[in-house]
């Protein structure tokens, strides 16, 4: 009993010590990330690429299922994005209330001729619709089965798209206006380095020879930020404000420090696990022959981007996923309990998929870093994380019955963790605000990194249970849906 008590013991503090590591090397690698891109931004004029001539089209892909209290503001909000060449793709996936009548009227749309190319499977499409009125030239909207998820109808819109990129949103997030601007650039950054002078000039020809240099980049995301208690005005963010109700305050906190200091880390690294099914700009050519998203997959934006990886590492090409670090699109978080249950449940149950399809792929060298760095984090410090906590639970409940708890060392070690994960979440909030100062009061600011002091005894252990509930979904087979969240509607503007 010893031995296994010594072992239990020294494995879990290894493990946490390397947890906290890693935290500090993200950390520390986001900085850098964060002080790159304002330095690169500074001068760079991002509408430069309205009139260039090379700017590339962009297909914006949203989802919709029984999205009618939302829908016609967020597509008006869509269509005013500022950029030269999109189109803004509506899907409606067999909603069963007034989604599609609502747009139908709104936007004076018809049934139309379409060239329908199936190069991703989905359930089947009904009909297509475009606009008489020349205003909405820009907006396509396919009604189609419902497929029972949003990757069978973000597959639709591939299908659809006419240019070589796509944006994939969900249909209740606000985008603002210069995001296409802002993420189609690290596209063409990479494109302006493909190639390099090599050596001397030719003596035969005069001509200094070249050769390929670039990694392509196959995908770019962005912070996502929850827009509860926000004011909104005709779809634009003019007012920006930490949700009031407490479960979408704790998301809050939670977005930012997973995209300040969690993704732009592993952008530096160019090892980004996955790109938000929120707001996600990808190469269309790629994902298409990666098989595109998932539909059976409930972690749908990891795997497509696992799949994509697997795919240029096959074909021994060079890539590059990025992420920046401004604020580009805001979300309803889950309000209740009951939603936030069935979301968190499902990203448990998603990230075990992950884990048990890709398997081949971990610990894989062939694979790089997506094999040996990537998906062992995912594996060692996101889904092993939720079971060694919980077991270590019962080890200590075990230990504190059987009176033998040093107390001394145990408090100060629950004090150095606690007081670990409240400094870094704390720091993600002020130098989100610091940077980019996106609330107007500081009493904002320190409202929400209050709540880093509460995030272990009450939201952390939330998110471990319902983890824990994915995956007995998953082990179980259980069947379990993706729900709908019953939108609130944002709130608008103050008079």
């Amino acid at each position: 009993m010893d031995t296994i008590k010594t072992f239990f013991e020294g494995g879990v503090f290894i493990y946490g010590c390397m947890m906290l590591l890693m935290y500090a090397i993200l950390a520390i690698q986001s900085y850098r990330g964060i002080k790159l891109f304002r330095k690169r931004s500074s001068f760079t004029d991002y509408y430069q690429l309205l009139e260039s001539p090379l700017t590339p089209g962009i297909s914006v892909i949203a989802p919709a299922f029984n999205e009618g209290v939302t829908i016609i503001s967020n597509v008006r909000s869509l269509l005013t994005l500022n950029y030269t060449r999109f189109e803004v793709i509506i899907v409606n996936d067999g909603s069963t209330d007034d989604t599609l009548d609502k747009l139908i009227h709104e936007f004076q749309l018809v049934e139309v001729d379409f060239a329908y190319n199936e190069r991703i499977k989905t359930q089947p499409v009904k009909r297509i619709f475009k606009s008489v009125n020349t205003a909405y030239d820009k907006l396509l909207v396919i009604d189609k089965v419902n497929g029972k998820s949003k990757a069978d109808a973000s597959n639709a819109g591939i299908n659809a798209a006419s240019f070589d990129y796509f944006l994939c949103t969900d249909v209740d997030c606000i985008i603002e206006r210069d995001t296409l601007l802002r993420m189609i650039k690290p596209f063409m950054a990479e494109d302006y380095r493909k190639v390099k002078e090599v050596g001397e000039p030719c003596p035969e020809c005069g001509y200094v020879h070249i050769e390929e240099d670039s990694m392509r980049v196959i995908a770019t995301g962005a912070t996502l930020r929850i827009a509860n208690s926000c004011e909104v005005d005709e779809g634009v963010i003019v007012r920006v404000r930490p949700p009031e109700k407490v479960l979408p305050r704790f998301q809050e906190m939670e977005y930012i420090r997973a995209y300040v200091l969690g993704k732009m880390g592993w952008s530096m690294m160019n090892s980004v696990p996955n790109v938000s099914g929120g707001l996600g700009l990808f190469d269309k050519e790629i994902a298409i022959k990666a098989g595109g998203y998932d539909h059976a997959s409930f972690a749908e934006d990891m795997d497509i981007i696992t799949r994509m990886n697997a795919y240029m590492i096959d074909n021994n090409l060079k890539y590059a996923i990025r992420y920046i670090p401004t604020t580009q699109c805001w979300t309803e978080g889950p309000p209740n309990m009951k939603v936030f249950s069935r979301q968190r449940t499902r990203w448990g149950r998603g990230l075990s998929e992950i884990i048990t399809i890709h398997r081949k792929i971990l610990f894989n060298p062939r694979y790089k870093k997506m094999g040996m760095i990537v998906l062992p984090y995912n594996l060692f410090f996101e889904f092993l994380a939720p079971i060694i906590e919980f077991t270590g639970i019962i080890y200590y409940i075990y230990l504190i019955v059987t009176h033998q708890v040093n107390w001394l060392y145990a408090l100060i070690l629950l004090i150095f963790v606690y007081l670990y994960s409240v400094m870094i979440t704390t720091l993600a909030v002020c130098w989100d605000q610091l940077t980019y100062g996106y609330y107007k009061t500081w009493r904002e600011v320190i409202g929400l990194a209050l709540m880093a002091f509460l995030e272990p005894l009450i939201y952390h252990p939330l998110i471990v249970f319902f983890a824990l509930r994915g995956y007995w979904f998953f082990l179980t087979g259980k069947k379990t849906s993706w729900g709908n969240m019953q939108r609130q509607g944002f709130g608008k503007k103050k008079t």
